[in-house]
This record gives C-alpha cells, sequence and structure tokens, in this order.
C-alpha cells in the first residue's frame, strides 16, 4: 500500500482518456491510467482495408482544446514523414488504421499509462477523502493500489447483443470481432448481417467483394424502415455543440430519452458515399446475371437458433406485421454498442447520483458526485449529453472542461458558444405580456 495521492486516476484507455492524459502532460498534473490491456488498441475488429473514421483530422486527441501540443494528428503526421502525402490527398478523413497508429504513437510517449491493469474496486478514504483503486496486474496476478483525489471512469462501451441473439451457440460474431473471422466467414455458404449502422454496411461491402466468385450468399437485416444515410449537414453538425448540450442536458428524462432514439441518424447512420458505392457495386455485379443476396428493411430478429450447423432465423417485418423464417450458416451483428455502469463503482455507488433508470445522473461538467466535482465519466453520458458523448470531436472539449475542474482553473480555453442558431429560446426574447405592448 501507498500513501502518495496523485491528483487523477483515469480507469480505462481509449480515446478520451488518452486525449486526458495528452492534455494533462504538460500541466504538470499528477495523474494516472489504468487499463486491462496490454495497450491500445482502438476498433482493431473493424480495421477494414481503406475504412476511415466519421470525423474530420481536427477531431484528434488534444487540437480541437490546444492546437499548439506536441500530441496531435499533424505532429504525428510530420514525425512519420506523412504530412506532405496527407495534404496532397486531400481528404480530412484519415484512415481508421492511421488512427489507431496516431494513438498508440501518441501512448508511447507517456509515463501515465498503466497497462495490464483490471481495475477491480473503488472506494472511498474518509480520512483523507481520497478515492483508492485497487487493480489487478493481468500479466503478474499482483494486487495494486492508487489513490487519488479525483477519478475519471473513460471505460468505453460494450458490444451490444439484442435480447433475442443473446446466448446463442454457434459461430456468431460481432462486428467488434468481424476482420479476425473474415476467412471463416468466406468459408461458409451464407452469411446474414443483422444491424443497420456504417459498421453493417462497411462489412456488407466488404463481404461483397467476394459474392462474385460464387462462395457464399450475402443477405443483410435491419430493423430501420430504410438505409438512412449520415446527416453531414453544417447546420445539423452545429448539434454538436455546447449551446445545444447545454439544452438537451436541461430537458426532462423522458425527452431525452425519445430525442435519444429520433437522433441516431445523426451519429449512427450510414456515410452516403458508402450507400451509393454499395449500390454501384451491386449494379455492377448484377450486369453478369442475379446477385445472390437480398437486403432486407423494416425487419426485426425476434428468435433464433443454432442446430449445429445451420441458423434458423425468426423474423417479422414491421408495416406489415407479418412473421416469417430464414436460414443462414454465419450470422454477424453489427449490432452496435451500450455504455454500462462498472461493478467497480458498487462500493461508492452511495457518493454518486443516479436517475430514475439506474443510470448515473451526469452533470453538465460531467462528474456523477453530487456536485463535489471529483468523480467524471467520459462517454457514458449519452442518455444525459445526447449525441455529443461519443463523437470524437467534442472529447477535446470536454476534457478541456474535466482538466479545469480538477486543476481549479481553465487551462485550455473553453468556447461555449460556437453555434450560429439558437436551439431554445434566444435571450432576447420578449416575455407575452411584453410582446403584444
Amino acid at each position: 500500500m501507498t500513501g502518495h495521492v496523485h491528483d487523477v486516476v483515469g480507469v480505462g484507455i481509449g480515446p478520451f482518456n488518452l486525449g486526458l492524459a495528452c492534455l494533462a502532460e504538460p500541466l504538470g498534473v499528477d495523474a494516472v491510467f489504468l487499463d486491462r490491456a496490454e495497450g491500445f488498441r482502438w476498433h482493431h475488429g473493424m480495421m477494414i482495408d481503406g475504412a476511415t473514421i466519421q470525423v474530420p483530422f481536427l477531431a484528434d486527441l488534444v487540437t480541437m482544446a490546444d492546437p499548439t501540443s506536441e500530441f496531435s494528428f499533424l505532429n504525428w503526421l510530420k514525425s512519420t514523414g506523412r504530412l506532405y502525402p496527407f495534404y496532397i490527398r486531400e481528404n480530412v478523413y484519415a484512415l481508421r488504421a492511421e488512427y489507431d497508429a496516431y494513438c498508440r504513437w501518441a501512448a508511447e510517449r507517456l509515463t501515465s499509462l498503466h497497462w495490464n491493469h483490471e481495475v477491480v474496486a473503488v472506494e472511498h478514504d474518509p480520512a483523507d477523502d481520497v478515492y483508492l483503486v485497487r487493480a489487478m496486474r493481468t500479466d503478474t496476478g499482483e494486487e495494486r493500489e492508487v489513490r487519488a483525489r479525483h477519478l475519471v471512469v473513460g471505460v468505453g462501451t460494450r458490444p451490444l447483443v439484442p435480447s433475442a441473439l443473446r446466448g446463442l451457440s454457434g459461430p456468431v460474431i460481432h462486428s467488434s470481432d468481424y476482420v479476425p473471422s473474415r476467412d471463416a466467414l468466406r468459408a461458409s455458404d451464407s452469411i446474414t448481417i443483422v444491424g443497420s449502422g456504417q459498421s453493417a454496411a462497411e462489412i456488407y461491402r466488404d463481404l461483397l467483394d467476394g459474392i462474385g466468385d460464387g462462395g457464399y450468399r450475402l443477405d443483410w437485416v435491419t430493423r430501420s424502415p430504410r438505409f438512412f444515410p449520415m446527416e453531414y449537414t453544417k447546420l445539423t453538425l452545429e448539434m454538436t455543440s455546447p449551446e445545444y448540450t447545454d439544452l438537451f442536458h436541461g430537458l426532462p428524462l423522458g425527452i431525452r430519452h425519445h430525442l435519444g432514439r429520433e437522433q441516431r441518424s445523426l451519429y449512427k447512420g450510414i456515410s452516403g458515399e458508402l450507400i451509393d458505392d454499395i449500390y454501384d457495386t451491386l449494379y455492377r455485379l448484377s450486369a453478369s446475371g442475379p446477385v445472390p443476396t437480398t437486403l432486407l428493411t423494416d425487419t426485426e430478429v425476434t428468435a433464433a437458433e443454432w442446430d449445429g450447423e445451420r441458423y434458423r432465423l425468426r423474423l417479422r417485418h414491421g408495416q406489415l406485421d407479418r412473421a416469417y423464417e430464414r436460414e443462414t450458416a454465419s450470422l454477424v451483428l453489427a449490432t452496435g454498442y451500450a455504455a454500462e455502469t462498472p461493478p467497480f463503482l458498487s462500493a461508492i455507488a452511495d457518493r454518486l447520483d443516479w436517475d430514475a433508470l439506474g443510470r448515473l445522473a451526469v452533470a453538465r461538467d460531467y462528474s456523477v458526485d453530487g456536485g463535489r466535482g471529483r468523480v467524471f465519466v467520459q462517454n457514458g453520458e449519452e442518455h444525459t449529453h445526447g449525441l455529443t458523448a461519443p463523437d470524437l470531436g467534442f472529447g477535446a472539449w470536454r476534457n478541456s472542461s474535466i482538466l479545469a475542474s480538477i486543476v481549479g482553473r481553465e487551462v485550455y480555453p473553453i468556447e461555449r458558444r460556437i453555434a450560429f442558431q439558437h436551439f431554445g429560446v434566444p435571450d432576447e426574447a420578449l416575455a407575452p405580456a411584453e410582446a403584444v405592448r
């Protein structure tokens, strides 16, 4: 047991807590970050050749908070001799493999990151008013305790499997494991993809390249009424702003829940270019005969079973309210991810805020501890802050806010108004009685 007290301990080292570590580094903040992984890995199961991130490269770990940071994506490009090729490419969307390599480069430059540390419990020491984070070394079995004044939980999201498909036997895979499973999928005689978003579309497009060889049948099932494109219009993008987040955070829980479902296509849709590429590929393949593929919209998988060789899927068409069945040899679930409250917080649950549905009630400043400003969450606040929660471009803004709470001053300027539009009632609006005078 050590008596040393750090300023902050971060649990989980994904892009958001990695960005926090980068921004904290030049400030002299005594920080330590723990993760059970052996090193940084970002969506390696979806490292499809040519796939890009869906936000401009400025949405890196640090630039939107500190454009001069040594941990910027542009500095990585310069350090690796790729700045001019990236410039000539004239595309603001970095390759997914590039972004992963950039993050690993940044991680290797930090001494505050500790891998192979699985956090098993967090406790509060009232005598010193500090948090005790207990971790187990996954490589040695050694136990370790870290003490800190502040705690930032950034464990990210977990693969989501719909209730009708949980517990399935057989070779079913989630999209998070797609690339390592691709060869096995292509060796089967039929593949069905279930899902509505970008991952489902990328997998479908990737598997289309092998369908012309006559090796397998490829189906795509989505419960969405159509293949929704992700909206990139600029006034809509203003919803990833502090102003809209302020509005969303102040709405009643029921309205936030409704908006969360309504706005999914804004960040969980499919890029328009990919939708067009899929159509063009299907058109090209159809020139030589029928393409062994079916795209099923407004169709939900209500049940499934594995008989040892094939999956029998029970499907229901929403508008027609008609049930039917299909069989497939392989099943890919591109059904997204969901946040969950990590069990290691159970010992301090009475110090945290919860909503009526048992979720962390995240304050506007991302704290969850009754206004004390000592415990924060990263990418676990979609239900309270809306579509900015998973947005890579907003991560640096959130980290600027969290660091301001930790160090007691606004080190990185926090833009509070960036939108041209008003999302609520304008400040200069007249009250009804004034308006009729």
